[in-house]
């Protein structure tokens, strides 16, 4: 499988570094070994190298291509303000298929992706929710959906739902704020809820 490049987007703090490194580089790596592509590690080397003398706070693409090649933009990032509450998008005719793998990778395969941003108008939502073939909340185009429902830790879609490992999603889980639950839009609509990813952290939303 060439026609497509593993993409992983981070946060670089001058204090800290790159925002949950040790998780992206996991996901690259293995995202790699399954899928058969060459030049992880020297990929990750590169990135250390790109940060090793930053200053500024900044957004980081790192994309590898099957045969090892790997390209790194960094570009200034501007934090979501405090108190942003974003509106959500449904996605009616664009569907994920929980049964397709390449889901559980990020990749540069968003032709589903850009078909669900699509049905909305820009200015009219921030964040489109895709749904799978079985009507249960998969995850926004660029984010993981998070729901509070009271009993003390944040519900996510599983993965067997038709959704990326997210980074921000593993990150949670791994520190017992969130478990996995099939959810449906009528948990959207009954419970606060929360998009996200690494690179914008938590982030409010509500239904459009």
């Amino acid at each position: 499988m060439t026609d497509f490049s593993l993409i992983e987007t981070m946060r670089f703090e001058p204090a800290t570094g790159i925002v949950r490194r040790n998780l992206h580089a996991a996901r690259l790596r293995n995202s790699a070994r399954v899928l058969g592509f060459d030049g992880a590690e020297q990929a990750l080397t590169a990135l250390d190298e790109t940060t090793a003398n930053a200053t500024t706070e900044a957004r980081l693409r790192l994309e590898l291509f099957a045969d090892g090649r790997h390209e790194i933009v960094a570009a200034p990032f501007v934090p979501t303000p405090e108190g942003t509450v974003w509106r959500i998008g449904v996605a009616r005719a664009a569907r994920l298929n929980s049964t397709d793998p390449i889901l559980r990778h990020k990749t540069s395969k968003r032709a589903i992706y850009d078909a669900a941003r699509a049905e909305h108008p820009r200015e009219t939502v921030d964040e489109v929710i895709l749904l799978n073939e079985k009507d249960e909340v998969c995850e926004g185009t660029i984010t993981s959906i998070f729901v509070d429902d009271g009993s003390g830790a944040l519900l996510t879609p599983p993965l067997s739902s038709g959704c990326l490992a997210g980074i921000l999603r593993t990150s949670l889980i791994c520190g017992k704020k969130a478990r996995n639950r099939r959810l449906t839009l009528d948990d959207l609509a009954r419970h606060p809820f929360y998009v996200g990813n690494s690179l914008r952290g938590l982030v409010p939303a509500t239904l459009a």
